[in-house]
This record gives C-alpha cells, sequence and structure tokens, in this order.
C-alpha cells in the first residue's frame, strides 16, 4: 500500500510552513488517491503533534479525511487515513 510521509523536524518552528505542508500533503494525498499519510511531529515537548491534531480537527479539513491515528507504539507519529 502507497503512503506518504511528512516529517516537521525541519520546520517546527515556522507555524505558516506546518501549516502550507499538511494543507500540501492532504491535497497531495487526495489527487493521488493515497489511503494513508503518515506525520512526524516528533516526541519534544509534545507541542507540534497538539498543534498538527488542532490543524485536523479543523471542520474543513476533518471532511477531507476518514480517521486520525495516534501511534501507539510511537508518541512522535500520527496516521491519516483517508477513504477513496
Amino acid at each position: 500500500m502507497a503512503k506518504l510521509t511528512l516529517d516537521l523536524h525541519d520546520i517546527f518552528n515556522n507555524h505558516q510552513k506546518i501549516e502550507h505542508s499538511l494543507e500540501s500533503i492532504v491535497e497531495e494525498a487526495i489527487d493521488s488517491r493515497i489511503k494513508l499519510v503518515e506525520i512526524i511531529p516528533g516526541k519534544g515537548s509534545g507541542q507540534l503533534k497538539k498543534r498538527v491534531v488542532r490543524f485536523f480537527e479543523q471542520k474543513e479539513i476533518k471532511s477531507k479525511y476518514h480517521r486520525l491515528e495516534k501511534d501507539s507504539k510511537n508518541f512522535g507519529r500520527l496516521f491519516i487515513h483517508f477513504k477513496h
């Protein structure tokens, strides 16, 4: 199964780049009919992960994907599942 991966380590302190990267990967997954996106905010203090989760909880974004899964084995990773 094909999946997309977005590692946010390099842009952790740039809010605009984070938002743009998240929006881009969602659109790419939809356009390419990819069913799984892996997002790596990293472990750190957890603030970046919270920001990413808040992004995906927005009404206009939430309608684009099926479900968000927090990796139980790795605190610094999220999976976004799409239904196409």
